[in-house]
C-alpha cells in the first residue's frame, strides 16, 4: 500500500513538473502568464490554446490561488481547494506523461 501512495505521489509531480514547464515556455515565448482563455484567430491558435490548457491547467490554478490568498486575502479553504484540483489534475495529465515516457523508452 504504501508503494502504491509513492507512485502516485510520483506520478502526480511528474505531471505538475510538466504542467510548470509548458507554463513556463509558454510565458517565456508569449510574455504573459499562461491562463484559461480559449481566444484564438484561427482554428490552430484555438487548438493550441486548448493543448495549453489541458497541460498546464495545474499550474495555472495554483498560480492564480497563491496570487488569490497573497493579493486578495482569499480564506485558506480556497487554497486548500484549489490545490486538490490541481493535485488530481496532476495525477490525470501525470498519467499520460508517464506513459509517453515509457513508450519513449520502449517499454510498453
Amino acid at each position: 500500500m504504501f508503494f502504491n501512495l509513492l507512485l502516485v505521489g510520483y506520478i502526480a509531480c511528474a505531471g505538475f513538473v510538466a504542467a510548470g514547464v509548458l507554463g513556463s515556455l509558454h510565458q517565456l515565448i508569449t510574455r504573459e502568464p499562461p491562463r484559461f482563455n480559449f481566444a484564438g484567430e484561427t482554428v490552430m491558435a484555438f487548438l493550441t490554446g486548448v493543448v495549453m490548457c489541458i497541460f498546464a491547467g495545474p499550474f495555472i490554478i495554483m498560480r492564480n490561488a497563491i496570487r488569490g490568498r497573497r493579493i486578495e486575502n482569499r480564506p485558506l479553504g480556497w487554497l486548500v481547494a484549489s490545490s486538490t484540483i490541481a493535485g488530481m489534475w496532476s495525477m490525470c495529465s501525470g498519467i499520460m506523461v508517464m506513459n509517453v515516457a515509457m513508450i519513449l523508452v520502449g517499454y510498453s
